[in-house]
């Protein structure tokens, strides 16, 4: 008969978090037998996740700043890298001022906490976190994002970024412990799952493998990425559960070899293998370069001999994850970086060799068409003037009228099309954060309206399929990439009027119309049927 063993499954080493002590309040301790018992009052976790959720929404971790900077000083780093990690380093100084979130996609509000044996609570923890965060969306200028289902159709938006997703687990001791976490859509969406088989582990395939699926992440869920991929797990949950924190660095001090109990490890050097080949993939930080990555963690776990998933994650440019704690001593939340701006360069640092090409939007579509067409994809322009707004349930909406037989409106033929929904917009603002949205959602769209001269530009973020290079080339339309990331510096220094067009009841969905001065962009699909990320490959 084999000895019985149990280890723990995830043994990080001490946390060594730098945490700030946010009140002493909502923490007692009662006796219990020879023990003592940690009671924290329900209004304690509600004030905490209100906490972790507005400082995440507006402020990053030193250590991913610390990187993004580092793209700045890279000699290796291209003109289009430093231009994505300049907008990101000014993004996060203006978010800091918490007014406009770091990014308009201000997320699902998930948690992951550990509560320890000797920690009572006297009411329903979900409950008690999940008003928390329904404070902080309702109070500041975030954005809600959820949609609940009706009927196994009909959808509305909950209207308060409710409900969350809440994750307790019971662990030994008197603590309890917390990962908050404001996961975008975009980022949410480059989760995949690979099933697998014991053929794949060996180090040429492994590589391979890893390697290839890195290269079809695109851009869209913006990059530079913290990437994580996870071998193995007990079921296909544990290995996506295990993606997840790993991207959001919960398990970087995990130990570096495997042990006969099955405990996860990290492979250090397979990190470093993996995040070169994304450096030499050329996608860059979105446009071209070597930063599509900032770092690469890749976790091994046990598995069932016939099963073999390979989980792949990614945590964005917007890397909103923050970590908390309650122990006798009080309520206490990581410290992230309050003071962004010390990244910034000196003015003397700045590489303004890149020129851009200004294009007015203010003058009749074929005219902004004839000088886009002068250029070749890669080319970064500069637009200033109006944009039409619209992104998945305005396009279903104006697709339904041209099923119907009924006429678009000119709206949607006049203006470039921008794929994008608001955030709140604070008071005396012209806007509230408003960066792009996935563009891949809407490709199905886009030739069956260019076939009819409509949407003939559009501006969004991430890689398209071929269908749209293709409507592109054959009806002489554009799409121009938005750098993915600094929602609230465009809402900032390039929004400068914003107005809802149609579809109001849609909320954030609606269609507007936007003034815009200087908007930053890039030629990626052009209408002689280039793809800047197809010319990659």
């Amino acid at each position: 008969m084999p000895d019985f063993f149990y280890a723990d499954p995830f043994p990080l080493k001490e946390d060594t978090t730098e945490y700030k002590l946010l009140t002493k309040d909502f923490v007692s301790t009662v006796p219990f037998g020879d023990k003592e018992i940690l009671k924290v009052e329900p209004e304690g976790l509600t004030f905490l996740a209100e906490k972790a959720m507005e400082d995440v929404s507006f402020y990053l971790r030193t250590a991913h700043l610390e990187k993004v900077r580092k793209i700045l000083d890279d000699p290796e780093a291209t003109p289009n890298d430093r231009f994505v990690a300049m907008a990101l380093l000014k993004n996060a100084v203006i978010a800091a001022d918490k007014q406009l979130p770091s990014c308009q996609d201000t997320g699902t509000g998930i948690v992951m906490a550990k509560k320890g044996e000797y920690v009572i609570t006297g009411g329903d923890d979900a409950e008690a976190l999940s008003r928390g965060i329904y404070n902080t969306y309702v109070n500041r200028n975030l954005r809600y994002s959820q949609v609940v289902p009706l009927t196994m159709y009909e959808e509305v938006n909950s209207g308060s970024n409710l409900p969350a997703q809440i994750d307790i687990y019971s662990t030994p001791g008197d603590k309890y412990s917390f990962l908050f976490l404001a996961k975008g859509g975009g980022s949410a969406n480059k989760t995949y799952l690979f099933q697998e088989t014991k053929a794949l582990l060996n180090p040429t395939s492994l590589e391979k493998f890893i390697a290839d699926k890195v290269s079809n992440l695109g851009t869209a869920a913006c990059p530079p990425y913290h990437i994580a991929v996870v071998i193995g797990g007990t079921s296909a949950e544990a290995n996506l559960k295990t993606v997840k924190l790993a991207s959001a660095g919960y398990l970087d001090h995990l130990p570096t070899k495997g042990d006969k109990f099955g405990s996860a490890f990290r492979d250090i050097e397979l990190e470093e293998k993996m995040l070169a080949a994304a450096q030499k993939s050329g996608i860059g930080a979105q446009f071209g370069g070597k930063y599509l990555a900032h770092d690469f963690k890749v976790i091994r776990l046990p598995r069932h001999g016939a099963s073999c998933p390979v989980g792949l994650g990614v945590s964005c440019s917007a890397d909103r994850n923050i970590k908390a704690k309650i122990t006798k001593d009080g309520i206490y939340l990581e410290k992230l970086e309050y003071d962004p701006a010390k990244f910034l360069p000196t003015i003397d640092e700045v590489d303004s060799s890149a020129e851009s090409v200004h294009i007015d939007l203010n003058q009749p579509m074929p005219e902004i068409l004839k000088v886009l067409s002068k250029y070749p994809v890669k080319t970064r322009v500069m637009l200033s003037g109006r944009l039409v707004v619209a992104r998945d349930i305005a396009h279903a909406k104006l697709k339904e009228k041209l099923d119907k037989g009924e006429p678009l409106p000119e709206y949607f033929k006049n203006h470039p099309v921008y794929y994008a929904g608001p955030a709140k917009t604070p008071e005396g603002m012209p806007s509230g954060s408003f960066g792009p949205t996935t563009a891949g959602r809407m490709d199905s769209y886009v030739p069956v309206f260019q076939e009819k001269g409509f949407s003939m530009i559009t501006l969004a973020k991430g890689n398209r399929s071929k269908v749209v290079t293709d409507s592109c080339k054959k009806n002489g339309g554009f799409y121009l990439g938005s750098i993915g990331g600094p929602a609230a510096l465009l809402a900032k220094e390039n929004i400068k009027k914003v107005e809802v067009l149609d579809f109001p009841e849609l909320g954030m969905e609606a269609v507007w119309s936007i003034d815009v001065e200087n908007f930053p962009a890039f030629i990626v699909v052009d209408d002689k049927g280039n793809d800047f990320f197809q010319m990659l490959n």
